[in-house]
């Protein structure tokens, strides 16, 4: 069953006349006429070099940029209509850079319970009461993606960038959504942070029945992680297929490019 349905949806920005006066008829696409679906409890990997629109798609996808033409479903519901805002629970982003993610003002304690605070799922007979639950919450998502409970009162300059990666899935998982996307989540992280990165994804998944939508420019890295991979260029969507067998017989000449500008994982880095 498709938990996430894009339909022929397509993203333009007018282009500015050669003279700089007005608008030319001809509009720049970023993303046009693409068409996926996302089963319930599957990775599809989305592939492409940079400005492909995979972000951009990603973002329409979440809500977050409205689309010029087309729809997009989650879980039954369209992106963008009167029940988006209810939506929003049950699609959460991991993006590419954790410390720009993080506000660095912030206790690890408070970006994680942020989520559950702005839609209410912290509790509130009391305040204190209220504070317990939000810190025994803010506990269990932080042994869930590998990191001690000491870390809840330090602030986001004191870990690493793995470790602020975890922090941004933690906070990602607080509402239990049913929907990751990851946009390039390993791509600011050395080679093998960013393995047990992905490993943690994949033992996450399992745990919790995730869908994700991971967006990379590195085809062994989506290999890996993906159940299916979409192949993006300029905006459209060029080869769609199982996992493993696009990587092994590609059928479009840009997807074996990509295949070919992005080395192989050495072997001690590939997840288990």
């Amino acid at each position: 069953m498709a938990l996430v349905e894009v339909n022929a949806v397509s993203k333009n920005y007018p282009r500015r006349a050669a003279g700089g006066f007005g608008l030319s008829h001809e509009d720049h696409f970023v993303v046009k006429d693409v068409s996926l679906t996302i089963a319930a409890g599957e990775t599809l990997g989305l592939v492409g070099e940079s400005g492909s629109g995979k972000s951009t798609l990603a973002r329409m996808i979440l809500g977050l940029v409205p689309p010029t033409s087309g729809t997009i479903r989650v879980a039954g519901v369209e992106v963008g209509g009167s029940r988006t805002q209810a939506l929003r629970r049950q699609m959460q982003p991991v993006f590419q850079d954790p410390s720009a993610a993080l506000n660095p003002r912030m206790r690890v304690l408070d970006i994680v319970t942020e989520p559950l605070i702005i839609h209410n799922g912290g509790g509130e007979p009391t305040i204190d009461t209220r504070k317990l639950a939000l810190k025994a919450a803010a506990r269990e998502l932080l042994i869930s993606v590998g990191l001690e409970e000491s870390a809840l009162h330090r602030y986001p300059h004191e870990f690493s960038g793995g470790q602020r990666q975890r922090i941004n899935i933690a906070r990602a998982l607080a509402l239990k959504p049913q929907f990751v996307v990851l946009d390039e989540p390993v791509s600011a992280l050395d080679v093998s942070v960013g393995a047990q990165i992905v490993n943690l994804l994949r033992n996450l998944q399992r745990e919790h029945g995730l869908t994700y939508l991971f967006i990379s420019h590195s085809m062994p890295l989506v290999r890996y992680l993906s159940t299916r991979i979409a192949v993006m260029s300029n905006g459209r969507l060029v080869e769609t297929g199982e996992a493993v067998e696009l990587c092994a017989h590609p059928r479009e000449s840009y997807t074996r490019q990509l295949l070919a500008a992005t080395p192989e994982l050495p072997e001690a880095t590939i997840p288990s």
